[in-house]
């Protein structure tokens, strides 16, 4: 074996290394994080990162919006504390919409990691905080300053001492001063794990800096999903999506091209920017567009600046895909998270075969909080329980229920929910017949009631889509179910903004389901059977929709 064969089969072992190191990074964050969004929804991400800002390896924990995003927001990083300028110790902070990953309660801290004097790397994690103050974690603000506290690239620490004044800022500006805390003190150990055993790896295999080792991985990438693009018929297709928006639908117009040179994504025709918090900074919509691209064209090749590189995306400026500051943007998943689905559309023209239908996409997230007994009014607890929809169905297998693509949060288990929350789960369970009908099905969304324990009221910061424009069957597939948002006394909620639930009455969620593929006639009768025994679909549906008939009955 030649020198240069021996010499790229230790670069591989480097590289798979590296990922390790970054998911021992993230799970550090993980399970000491305060915020159960965290904690138990994995709402985060955590990355390495050369010199230059390009983000080496990703950890397999988190979520591609965190993570996409977080990858230029190093840069910005970078740009306003220039390396010469850093120092052992010190830690940089920042929530900047524009800078970091698309709204102010997500932190992003990064971190120098210097080897015998010398700076070979840095370190950066993101995660959701469940309060830094403002309105709350809702659509309803209508400038960014209304949507909580703003922090611009600060110092978190200077040659190992915390920034005490920053962080009696942070204290002063939340409702849940220990978890924010907490939270931020998290951030920062998850980078020193990482540098920890960063350091060590270097060690090990006896090397002073990593860039022979980040050019090799940017450039496998690169030219991996190169050789996958290629393979891709060239061309150019548009596809439209209509969402629920706030007040008045929005479109989400992309024109996808394909070149030898790589995939680009135009979002011009989309609507203009929102007056509510559902706008979304262009690093958001990067993010998300180019994860669901990479879902289809380079889904086995590891999430790295190379590998990201040949995809590339636009937007106008002051489109809601393009949002400009002081626009409010606390809630830009709702929108952010439609963009892969968006592309689906324009790629399902050119590889159909591989493309899945139209599903929930984004998060039905329950913003809940309220006082306690006791009180005097004053908020005692605020919370966000996850919660997902269906997933489209997929070619050649039916989509996925209560499954949050493309955002990957799990959602909050009940248990924890309850523990720590003044409210009763009544009900949280699968919705039947929800996943649009097909030759392959779309997955299902679920039911859950919710009512306060305290026999106090509570508020829901909603921030809902796919109530008015539900998933869209292809192919002759059936739509998915449209979400709702109600009370069991009977009255139907809006699907985002502030709206209360009163003592003694439950609050009523069902999410969306997925859509389907195909004629419902093809679909295998193993299938149907088995849905009507896993009560997925209903006897009525099976008939309806399937032509089922119990020939054992008969």
């Amino acid at each position: 074996m030649t020198t240069s064969g021996l010499d790229q089969i230790r670069l591989q072992i480097m590289w798979n290394r590296l990922i390790a190191v970054v998911e021992e990074q993230a799970q550090t964050l993980l399970r000491t994080a305060f915020s159960p969004i965290v904690r138990e929804a994995g709402d985060l991400s955590a990355g390495v990162f050369d010199l230059q800002g390009r983000m080496l390896a990703q950890a397999v924990t988190g979520t591609p919006g965190h993570v996409n995003s977080m990858a230029e927001s190093v840069k910005h990083f970078i740009a306003h504390f220039p390396p010469a300028t850093m120092e052992e110790g010190d830690i940089y902070i920042t929530n900047d919409p524009w800078k970091g990953t698309g709204h102010t309660n997500d932190f992003v801290v990064t971190t120098p990691v210097f080897r015998k004097g010398r700076l070979v790397a840095l370190f950066s994690c993101t995660s959701h905080l469940m309060d830094i103050g403002g309105i709350g974690f809702g659509p309803d603000a209508t400038d960014v300053y209304m949507e909580g506290l703003f922090i611009p690239m600060l110092k978190l620490a200077e040659r190992g001492k915390m920034n005490d004044t920053l962080m009696a800022m942070i204290r002063a500006n939340t409702r849940l001063p220990v978890d924010t805390v907490g939270d931020v003190y998290s951030l920062a150990a998850c980078n020193d794990v990482g540098a920890r055993r960063l350091l060590e790896m270097m060690d090990e295999f006896e090397i002073d800096e990593i860039d022979a080792l980040g050019n090799f991985i940017c450039d496998s990438s690169r030219k991996a999903v190169l050789a996958e693009i290629a393979r891709l018929p060239k061309g150019t297709w548009t596809n439209r999506m209509t969402t629920d928006g706030y007040d008045t639908p929005i479109d989400l117009v992309a024109t996808l091209t394909v070149s030898d040179g790589g995939i680009h994504v135009d979002y011009t025709g989309t609507s203009p920017t929102s007056p509510k918090g559902i706008n979304v900074p262009i690093a958001y919509t990067t993010a998300y567009t180019v994860f669901g691209l990479g879902c289809v064209v380079a889904a086995q090749i590891p999430n790295n600046a190379g590998s990201l590189g040949p995809l590339t995306v636009s937007a106008p400026r002051d489109c809601i895909l393009n949002a400009q500051p002081p626009a409010p943007v606390l809630s830009r998943h709702v929108i952010g998270q439609m963009l892969p689905d968006v592309v689906f559309g324009c790629l399902r023209q050119a590889i159909p075969e591989r493309v899945p239908a139209e599903g929930t996409s984004c998060l039905w997230n329950l913003n809940v909080r309220g006082p306690v007994p006791g009180g005097e009014g004053k908020y005692g607890f605020s919370m966000v329980v996850t919660s997902n929809g269906g997933t489209g169905a997929r070619p050649d297998k039916d989509g996925l229920s209560a499954t949050a693509y493309p955002s990957g949060v799990r959602g909050t288990p009940v248990e924890i929910a309850e523990s720590m929350l003044p409210v009763i789960f009544w009900k949280k369970e699968l919705r039947e017949d929800s996943g649009g009908a097909g030759r392959t099905r779309g997955g299902l969304g679920q039911d859950i009631e919710i009512e306060s324990a305290a026999g106090l009221p509570f508020e829901l910061l909603a921030a809902f889509d796919r109530i008015d424009h539900p998933p869209r069957g292809r192919d002759g597939g059936k739509d998915g179910t449209a979400g709702y948002l109600g009370l069991a006394s009977g009255r139907k909620l809006k699907g985002k903004g502030f709206q209360f639930v009163p003592p003694g009455d439950r609050l009523v969620v069902r999410t969306p389901g997925g859509a389907g593929i195909g004629p419902a006639a093809q679909r295998e009768r193993e299938r149907v059977a088995r849905d009507l025994r896993d009560g997925l679909v209903s006897p009525q549906t099976a008939t309806r929709e399937y032509g089922w008939r119990d020939d054992a009955a008969e």
